[in-house]
Order: structure tokens, then C-alpha cells, then sequence
């Protein structure tokens, strides 16, 4: 079955009855807010990656029931004639305000907060979970690996093994943003602008009569971005030696010294080295070597400890599927009603999970850096209406061990929610993927190593302020 461009009725059913319901009772035009956030970063790292906001956006923008969804949902028969008529005009008019992407998030804090009549705001549960989701989950698996190469390029190479053309495309989106140098996807470039790029499988060379020819006919016809690959037959035997030929008999006659090799499969630390070594010999030391095969963030760590000679890294299944931790885990729950006179009802779940406890109303978050070094030093949670003064003392508490405490001085803070829509109209200026990757990078770069860490990083602390912490606890001893 091919789906329309109109995402409309990618919703799980519930929020249809559950809109039937509130149109049927009268609630319909209640105003609430529902907060997403998520609980555990993926692999037990120290923070995670917002992605995915673009996609919200232009989801929102469309937002409408056709003529044929509307028959659809009849022919359910469980849905009153006059919510199909509200459905057909239905179009979003609250307000949403949300971290952008690229930005390092943590659990418990809101990345996203929608303000909006109930129905609205409970019918788009669905897709931005999804899309938040999905995207921060590849973003922060892109970025795990990337830091992992130290610098070296990373590319995405893993479309063909993601769950549909959708996961595809917007996880190499997701892997640009979050320091992937390009992809091997060409529709993610047409579409999202990340650069794709490619060289050869091995039915290439085997469609020739022997490597070398295979070789010297793709330096011919491209001189400029020759990368072979070397294991069809034997990498150190033939592949490593005809790539050579070809380089010094095509290439280098023409002035032209940027090549590549790529290894894909075998010892990759010891045939590097063995090919680097040859290389350099044949006097080819600016020739790069470029390794792909099942790779992710720990085996090119370790590879890179044993003194592998990798110039860059192709990474596909292991990224495009997350395939170690692949589901990011974020919810959406509601976090307060709006009264008529504008007054705002906190509402909190309870949960025999601790864990599973939320926090209550419309809040916002803000990030502290330290003045002398540049570093985030916590996030706050905080009630919607209170004010950070950097220029006094601020006193932060654990809010799982309250006695652990600690007062902050010349620090800078930040709120992360941005607006994005009010009124139903967008207000944010979408930034482009490569203003999303340099803002990635440079906010990465205000987190402690110890954050960064892929085994027992330090815990950066999400405190509540203490007028929230309050209110938190109040609920819970009315509804305990």
C-alpha cells in the first residue's frame, strides 16, 4: 500500500475516540498542556540529541482531515456525525515551544510542550512521538560513533538495511545533524541536504575481466574521487597492489593525488596497517583508507586503540537502526488544564514506579553554564512564570536527595524551549541543516568529558526549582 504525503491519520486510534469523547462532553475546547520527554538515554550514555523538530513543523502545517479520511472514520461507525464535521475543518491552533535540533537533552526534562484545545493536542500525540523519537534516537547513536572516530570522517551507509524508506531518509538526516560527515542516501541529500556520496560494491570489479581493469576503468572515470575497494578477491594479494597501479598509471600522471582504498571485511587494524605500510611505499602517502563492515561506536574505538591506519568510517546497520538500544523511548503526557479564567491546573501521574512519576504543569527549562569555563552545569526545571537572576546566588537540589545541595554564582543561563507555533501560526525560523550541525557540534562542546563518556558517564543533573518541587509534592500527597 503507498501512503499520501498527508500524514493526517497516522494516529493511534484512542486519540479519535478519545477526541469523540471529549467533543460529545463538551470538553473539546478545553485548553491543557502535555509535555514530551524521555526517561533513559539509549546505551547508557550521558546525554542524548533532539532531533526531528522540521518534520513536527511541516505536520502541524498540514494538519487536515480530507473528504476520504472522513468517510473512513464513518464507515468505523463509532464516531458521532458532528465530530466528523469538526474533524473536517479541524486544523492546529495552540502554541508549541520546543528545544531545537541538534540541542544535547536529558531525561525528565521537556523537549517539547504543546498548549492547545484537548482534541488538538491529544490527536498529534502520535506522530511527534514518533518523529521525535526516531530522529533523536539515530542522532544520538550518529554521535556516539562520530566521537568515537576522533575526528574522522564518519559516513551513513545504512538504507538499505532501515525499517522502510522513511527511516531511511530522515535518519541520515538525523545522522548530518548530529556529525555525520554525509550519507550514502541520495534522496536524503535531494530533499534534507545532506551529502551524499559513493563509490563501488564489489559486483563492480566483478563485472570485469580481472580487479585491475576494474580499477583503472573507475579512476578513468573518476579521477578526482577514485575510492577502491580492495577485498573482492584478496586485499593484500591483489586488491591493495592493483588499486596501486591504478593510482600511479591513471592518477597521479594527471597531477592528481587525492584517492582512496576501502576495506570491507577481514582484520581491519591489521590489514590497514599492512596497507598503509604498502602505500606509503609505492609513494602513495596521501592515499586515504576508508574501513565500512558492522561497525559502531566500540569497535571503532577499539580499532582506532590498536593503531589501526583508518582515515575514515562507513557506518551503516549499527547507526541507521540503532541496533544496540533501537527504540528512544519518549512519551507525551499531560501536565496541566488551563480554567476559564486562564488560571493554570497542574495535573501529575502516579506511578508505583518512581520512575514513572511526572511532573506537573506548564514549566520551563533552563540551562546553566559556568562563566569561567563555558560548561552546562545543570538543567532546571522550573514553574513557567519564574525568572532566573544570574546575578544572584541560585541554590540547586538534587530532587531525588534533596540534602544534596549546592549554590551556584557566576554562572549564564538559557532557556531551552523555544516557541514554534502560537495561535496555530509557526514563529520559529527553521534553521538549516547545516546551521543544525554547527549548533550540534558547539553544544556538545559545553559538556564535561565526563559526560561524553560511553560507560558510567557522570550524571548531569535536571533539577526542579523548589516552587515546582512543592507543587510536585502537594499532588502527591492528595492523590497518595
Amino acid at each position: 500500500m503507498k501512503h499520501t504525503d498527508n500524514y493526517t491519520l497516522l494516529c493511534d486510534f484512542y486519540e479519535l475516540t478519545m477526541g469523540n469523547g471529549y467533543f460529545q462532553t463538551g470538553i473539546d475546547k478545553q485548553i491543557c498542556y502535555f509535555d514530551v520527554f524521555f526517561r533513559d538515554v539509549p546505551d547508557g550514555g550521558g546525554f542524548a540529541i533532539a532531533a526531528g523538530l522540521e518534520q513536527i513543523i511541516d505536520y502541524i502545517q498540514d494538519l487536515h482531515f480530507t473528504p476520504e479520511d472522513i468517510d473512513f472514520l464513518r464507515g468505523k461507525g463509532v464516531f458521532s456525525e458532528e465530530f466528523l464535521q469538526y474533524l473536517l475543518n479541524l486544523r492546529f491552533t495552540g502554541d508549541i515551544w520546543a528545544v531545537p535540533e541538534g540541542t544535547p537533552i536529558f531525561p525528565g526534562e521537556p523537549i517539547l510542550t504543546v498548549r492547545a484545545p484537548a482534541i488538538e493536542a491529544q490527536f498529534i500525540e502520535t506522530y511527534v512521538l514518533l518523529i521525535l523519537n526516531h530522529q533523536s534516537l539515530i542522532a544520538t547513536k550518529s554521535n556516539r560513533i562520530v566521537r568515537a572516530a576522533q575526528g574522522r570522517p564518519v559516513s551513513e551507509f545504512g538504507s538499505r538495511r532501515a525499517q522502510g524508506p522513511d527511516a531511511a531518509v530522515l535518519g541520515a538526516r538525523a545522522s548530518y545533524i548530529a556529525g555525520c560527515a554525509g550519507t550514502a542516501c541520495t534522496l536524503a541529500d535531494r530533499v534534507y541536504g545532506s551529502p551524499a556520496g559513493g563509490t563501488m560494491a564489489h559486483s563492480w570489479v566483478q563485472m570485469f575481466p580481472d580487479e585491475y581493469t576494474a580499477f583503472k576503468t573507475y579512476c578513468e572515470l573518476y579521477p578526482h574521487s577514485a575510492t577502491l575497494l580492495v577485498d573482492t578477491y584478496n586485499v593484500l594479494k591483489s586488491g591493495v597492489p592493483n588499486a596501486i597501479r591504478a593510482f600511479k598509471e591513471i592518477l597521479l600522471p594527471q597531477g592528481i593525488t587525492n584517492c582512496a582504498i576501502r576495506l570491507d571485511s577481514g582484520d581491519l587494524t591489521y590489514l590497514s596497517k599492512k596497507a598503509r605500510k604498502m602505500l606509503d611505499d609505492a609513494g602513495l602517502p596521501q592515499c586515504k583508507i576508508v574501513a565500512s563492515n558492522s561497525l559502531d561506536e566500540y569497535i571503532i574505538r577499539d580499532l582506532l586503540q590498536q593503531g589501526a591506519c583508518i582515515d575514515s568510517f562507513g557506518v551503516g546497520e549499527r547507526l541507521i537502526t540503532s541496533k544496540s538500544e533501537p527504540v528512544f523511548g519518549g512519551v507525551y503526557k499531560l501536565s496541566a488544564v488551563e480554567r476559564p479564567d486562564g488560571s493554570i491546573l497542574p495535573k501529575i501521574k502516579i506511578s508505583e514506579n518512581p520512575a514513572k512519576i511526572t511532573n506537573p504543569h506548564f514549566k520551563k527549562v533552563y540551562r546553566l553554564f559556568e562563566n569561567d569555563t563555558g560548561k552546562a552545569i545543570a538543567d532546571l526545571i522550573c514553574v513557567h512564570d519564574e525568572v532566573i537572576d544570574p546575578s544572584q546566588p541560585l541554590e540547586l537540589f538534587d530532587p531525588e536527595a534533596t540534602w544534596k545541595r549546592k549554590t551556584i554564582t557566576n554562572f549564564t543561563v538559557r532557556e531551552l524551549l523555544v516557541p514554534i507555533f502560537q495561535s496555530g501560526k509557526l514563529v520559529y525560523e527553521k534553521p538549516s541543516i547545516e546551521e543544525m550541525r554547527t549548533w550540534c557540534a558547539g553544544q556538545i562542546d559545553t559538556l564535561w568529558d565526563e559526560v561524553k563518556r560511553f560507560e558510567n558517564p557522570h550524571n548531569y543533573y535536571v533539577d526542579l526549582s523548589q516552587k515546582l518541587w512543592d507543587i510536585k509534592q502537594q499532588l502527591l500527597k492528595q492523590r497518595g
